[in-house]
């Protein structure tokens, strides 16, 4: 059997740079039906979002579900916390670990997954200016050697 088709949503390239990612998890969401309709017209935004441990559960916070066009006056509210959805031993697992010093669970990925949203989540500890500075470094060098290696095959 063939592995189901997953088609990214959105992805939380801000985590990548703030945070060191030490763990990866998937999870699911509980939308409304007009969530996942505005969704599917691309309608997601991770700006300024997190994971939180609350009463034994995971909520997604802050994250932005726009208003779906074809919706009438019952439409969504667009920053409601929404609940995730994992088998009750991960959710005390990342709960724990995520209630140590310095460490948060960020949103990293979206995608559908079988028709269903999925949300990649990880366990993070944030990065310092310097740690910042050097993936920035790191990144003009591989752009820079992409660059020479292209200009010298052409």
């Amino acid at each position: 059997m063939e592995p189901a088709a997953e088609k990214t949503i959105a992805t939380n390239r801000k985590a990548f740079f703030n945070y060191e990612v030490l763990e990866r998890a998937e999870a699911g969401v509980a939308l409304l039906g007009s969530e996942v309709k505005s969704i599917r017209e691309g309608g997601l935004n991770f700006r300024d979002s997190f994971v939180e441990f609350r009463g034994g559960e995971l909520f997604l916070i802050g994250c932005r579900i726009g208003p779906y066009s074809h919706a009438n006056i019952q439409n969504h509210a667009e920053e409601r916390d929404r609940k995730l959805l994992l088998h009750k031993r991960e959710i005390l697992k990342l709960g724990g670990r995520a209630t140590e010093k310095g460490l948060t669970i960020v949103p990293l990925k979206a995608y559908f997954k079988k028709g269903r949203v999925k949300l990649e989540i990880g366990l993070a500890r944030g990065k310092q200016a310097h740690d910042k500075r050097a993936a920035l470094r790191r990144k003009d060098l591989e752009r820079e050697t992409r660059q020479a290696i292209k200009d010298r095959r052409g």
